[in-house]
């Protein structure tokens, strides 16, 4: 393409002026189009984390059970025993699920798979963490119905069980709804297979879908704010095929076990450049490429739309020279494309060719995170709204008279209520999961093929937490994530977030980044979790502002016997109800004050780091001795919610009283002070179970009806009817979606 390059054709491309001058110094001349969309894409937010990555390696990276560094592979990687490892990673498909809902959150699930099989892992599970507007929107509705047909109809089609996940609903999403996927795999260790590129004269290899122009620009489309107006950007998202990655899946394991691959990674965002680049500059080579010989399905595409386009289901695999009909046949046995289309050369550069013209020279290492790409530290200051948040009297909220009232409006808030409507969309019994996984419990097992051994995960995070106090707000959704691993008696090994923010431009939103990631970082230490690697996502904006701060945490524990897996429901009526933890006179930051009185800003609710450890070791020690019927942790809705949610599954009632009637008895039984679970003990075995507890706060709060629901000496109905409100709230509000 003929043309003058200046500062306004990068600004086009969503590049500053600082950065176009630091590439012409990187290349010593002005780069040409084809290389300035190069690094337009991977030099977008994206792609180089160019204003968080100086604080995401302030988190903690090492653990004793770490099999890769972290950020250096495609995914974590962290040692489960007999020679096993489990492999995971959250990423988001935000921007893209807010224009088009189905096909964005079907390639997300698509992408966050690849990441996972591209390591020579075989993904086991699927989890998502979803957050949109208000539910009795119609905007809402659809986004919903599209994310949730695009996150069942890629998973249940690729065969792998979406078996957990947490959905919210509230304004500050309406415009830009969140949509983060994860995917846990399990692979032998010494089998894994690394994105690196090595040994000049071995040849590159396009493999999977053929390549289109969808997604072209999806990783520049991401780095921006959402607007009324991105709608006209409909190209940036791209379009899947579950059956072509359930093949691509297949056929990559299979050629791994030929012992011909070298290096294999995934072309997700900036698609070829970005695959080309992260894999040279990671084995310190270089690589020449034909993209005339990238198969296609659209004539005429330029050398730039082939560098940048996102079209799915596709990897690029270094093989060793000599082994290549080995690799050929194998895709040929699948029916996938399967193309050499360069070789690796030892000079460092990325030598582009195209209708026999070479289109683009550019040094890998200038490219990648951690190479040439900048890296910035932005300003941050305390946000404005905190003045309202330290001027909330909870005085101000009368003590509400009455209390079943209260708890049925809260029972039926769409953020709290069953997700039945979603959850029958999602096969969780495909592929690899076993039957306990439908069993309530805190977090999602699944079974390891061929042991006893369990991998549980989760996804947390409360932003309402996060918006009234960064800092603790993290901290709470990676203790909270901790606790629904323990309370399944799993134990936690290692975190993986996806950190959804505004506009770090804004001093305040960053204020809200720096202070969340310090939190976590805090949490993480003393869980023994480590950050094994995850995304960033800034620019997630609605017209009014920011989103709430919302770091999103993925966490996976390992549960050795899965026999022995904790269930979160009541067993049997006469059975003692216990709380561990201590109550507090705080209804701060919860569903009580936020949605039925409508107060945004309040403190965050009460939180303790030691004391959350100490709970969580204390209850582990419970259920590995079998002193236990169920742990439940308490969470949105506080108290009552997670009685009434114990008793479901059985459809068995609970007789319970406020055991501190100093406090308001709304802020007892609504309240959302952390560190607490309920725990049902059966009589023979409430001696031994206090006796574990001692120096423990622990309340006994009531007991396991047949059915009914006492709280306080007052008659609240059945348990059943109590359930049927929960099961049915999301789905009344969807009825008037009418399905195309």
């Amino acid at each position: 393409m003929n043309m003058d390059i200046t500062v306004k054709t990068a600004e086009q491309l969503r590049l500053t002026p600082e950065e176009f001058d630091l590439i012409c110094q990187k290349l010593g001349r002005t780069p040409n189009f084809t290389e300035l969309c190069a690094f337009s894409a991977m030099w977008s937010e994206h792609c180089s984390y160019k204003n968080s990555i100086r604080w995401l390696k302030t988190l903690p990276r090492d653990g004793k059970k770490m099999l890769v560094k972290a950020g250096e592979e495609n995914a974590g990687l962290m040692d489960i025993g007999d020679g096993l490892g489990v492999v995971f990673k959250i990423e988001s498909h935000n921007h893209p699920s807010a224009i088009e809902p189905f096909q964005g959150a079907a390639t997300g699930v698509g992408g966050i798979h690849r990441d996972i099989f591209t390591m020579g892992a075989r993904p086991i599970a699927s989890l998502n963490s979803l957050r949109f507007g208000k539910l009795e929107d119609p905007q809402t509705q659809h986004l919903l119905a599209g994310v949730v047909h695009g996150i069942g109809h890629y998973g249940n089609c690729f065969g792998v069980p979406t078996v957990a996940g947490e959905i919210y609903f509230d304004e500050c999403y309406h415009t830009n709804p969140l949509v983060n996927a994860m995917s846990v795999g399990i692979v032998q260790k010494g089998k894994t297979i690394s994105a690196t590129a090595l040994g000049k004269g071995n040849p590159v290899f396009f493999v999977g879908s053929a390549t289109g122009k969808d997604g072209i620009g999806g990783a520049s489309f991401a780095s921006a704010n959402i607007t009324k107006e991105s709608v006209q950007e409909l190209p940036a998202v791209q379009v899947g095929d579950p059956f072509q990655e359930k093949k691509l899946l297949e056929a990559c394991l299979e050629v791994i076990e030929t012992g011909a691959v070298v290096g294999m990674q995934d072309m997700g965002a900036a698609g070829i450049i970005c695959s080309t680049a992260e894999m040279s500059a990671k084995g310190e080579v270089g690589m020449r490429i034909d993209l005339d010989k990238v198969p296609t399905r659209q004539s005429g595409m330029k050398a730039w739309e082939l560098l940048l386009s996102e079209s799915q289901e596709r990897m690029l695999m270094v093989v060793e020279k000599g082994k290549e009909k080995k690799v050929t046949a194998i895709f040929e046995k699948w029916d996938l494309p399967c193309s050499n289309i360069g070789e690796v050369t030892n000079d460092k550069l990325l030598s582009f060719y195209h209708e026999g013209q070479l289109q683009a020279v550019i040094p890998a290492e200038e490219l990648v995170l951690g190479g040439g790409a900048p890296q910035y530290t932005r300003p941050f200051s305390e946000p404005a709204y905190f003045a309202k948040i330290k001027a909330f009297d909870p005085d101000s909220i009368a003590p509400s008279e009455n209390l079943q009232a209260v708890a049925d409006a809260l029972i039926r808030l769409p953020s709290i209520a069953s997700k039945r409507w979603i959850s029958v969309q999602y096969d969780s019994t495909v592929g690899a999961a076993n039957t306990s996984t439908n069993e309530p419990s805190d977090a999602a097992v699944v079974v390891v093929l061929g042991t006893t051994k369990g991998i549980a995960m989760t996804t947390d995070c409360n932003s309402r937490y996060v918006l009234a106090d960064p800092q603790k707000g993290a901290m709470i959704a990676v203790a909270e994530a901790a606790r629904n691993l323990v309370c399944t008696g799993a134990i936690p090994l290692g975190v993986t977030n996806c950190l959804n923010f505004g506009n770090p431009y804004d001093p305040e939103v960053y204020y809200q980044f720096v202070h969340a990631v310090k939190g976590m970082g805090e949490a993480c230490i003393k869980f023994d979790t480590p950050v094994t690697g995850g995304n960033v996502s800034f620019y997630n904006q609605h017209p009014e502002g920011a989103i709430y701060p919302t770091p999103t945490i993925g966490m996976v524990g390992l549960l050795e016997d899965t026999q022995k897996k904790m269930t979160l429901f009541f067993k049997r009526p006469g059975d003692l109800i216990f709380m561990i933890g201590k109550s507090r006179n705080d209804i701060n930051s919860s569903a009580f004050l936020h949605a039925l009185h409508g107060v945004e800003f309040s403190p965050a609710p009460y939180f303790d780091l030691e004391e959350e450890y100490q709970m969580q070791s204390r209850l582990l020690t419970c259920i590995q001795e079998g002193l236990v019927e169920s742990a439940h942790d308490v969470a949105e809705g506080g108290l009552f919610v997670a009685l009434a949610e114990s008793g479901f599954h059985r459809n068995l009632g609970f007789s319970v009283h406020c055991q501190d009637e100093s406090f308001r008895r709304d802020a007892y039984w609504f309240g959302e002070s952390q560190s607490r679970v309920v725990v049902s003990v059966q009589r023979e075995k409430v001696k031994a179970f206090e006796k574990r507890m001692e120096g423990m706060a622990l309340e006994k709060l009531g007991m396991v009806t047949p059915s009914g629901v006492e709280v306080d000496s007052e008659n609240w109905g059945d348990i059943r009817e109590w359930k049927h409100e929960y099961d049915t709230a999301i789905e009344k509000e969807m009825m008037s979606i009418v399905e195309a």
